[in-house]
């Protein structure tokens, strides 16, 4: 099998949002990227024009991560990248990103809304990981994304939130069982952030934004560039002994 010698990231939901910046300040750190989205694809395209534009290598793959039966599949779209564009087998770095954001009470969240929820921020993470093992290389990495929202409560988040409380669990287990290959597997919890997320209440909505600002130890809501940057930092060689841990990237909400 052929030994990498330049990093390559996969990076699921990187059209846009924390993904997109994510793929970016990767980009920036001399990291090659697998841009992957949903429907899209000319933002994806742009995300990878972008870093080229930086001289970095990038390819944009359609992924819905809701859908375990089209896993294979993209299993063997990303094998084929590889080899064509890195002439290698395996990548570095999984960052599982991609998800949507319903906020509804809990007396009025439907099964539909659980249930959509739950393939796309859990199952849907626990089996991509799951086929994507073979492609990630000893002594990668594994980022997975949950939230604020896992450790401090806000009315309307019942579902989202234990969700992302799986997906801190799992986390765990995976560090634990993945530790026989050198694969380092963390979570990343973000705070409130000013993106389209959510239909970008936290950046559109003025009251909303000075509330979490107020309860900020920092005094501000988070940016994108806060949470790529973090993610960046987690996976550099400094922190190579980071394992299974939950890093809340929150500027100190809640506290």
């Amino acid at each position: 099998m052929t030994q990498i010698t330049q990093k390559i990231a996969l990076v699921t939901g990187s059209s846009r949002g924390l993904g997109k910046n994510t793929a970016l300040t990767l980009a920036q750190k001399g990291v090659d990227v697998i841009v992957t989205y949903h429907s899209s694809e000319a933002e994806a395209n742009a995300v990878v024009s972008e870093i080229k534009a930086m001289g970095r290598k990038a390819v944009a793959l359609q992924l819905d991560s809701s859908d375990i039966q089209t896993f294979d599949g993209f299993v063997v779209q990303v094998n084929r990248v590889l080899q064509d564009i890195w002439q290698t087998e395996q990548f570095n770095f999984l960052i599982n990103n991609a998800g949507i954001g319903i906020s509804k009470p809990f007396t009025e969240t439907t099964e539909e809304d659980f249930d959509r929820l739950m393939n796309i921020q859990l199952k849907g993470v626990f089996f991509l990981t799951q086929k994507l093992l073979s492609v990630i290389q000893d002594g990668g990495r594994i980022v997975n994304i949950s939230t604020g929202l896992a450790r401090f409560t806000l009315p309307g988040f019942s579902a989202y939130g234990a969700m992302k409380g799986g997906i801190e669990v799992l986390t765990r287990y995976l560090a634990k069982e993945l530790g026989e290959r050198q694969i380092a597997v963390n979570t990343i919890a973000p705070g409130a952030i000013e993106t389209d997320f959510g239909g970008g209440a936290v950046r559109d909505n003025q009251q909303m934004n000075d509330f979490i600002a107020s309860q900020t130890a920092l005094g501000r809501v988070g940016v994108p560039d806060d949470i790529g940057g973090a993610i960046a930092a987690l996976l550099s060689e400094d922190n190579r002994w980071i394992n299974g841990q939950r890093i809340e990237v929150s500027g100190g909400m809640f506290l």
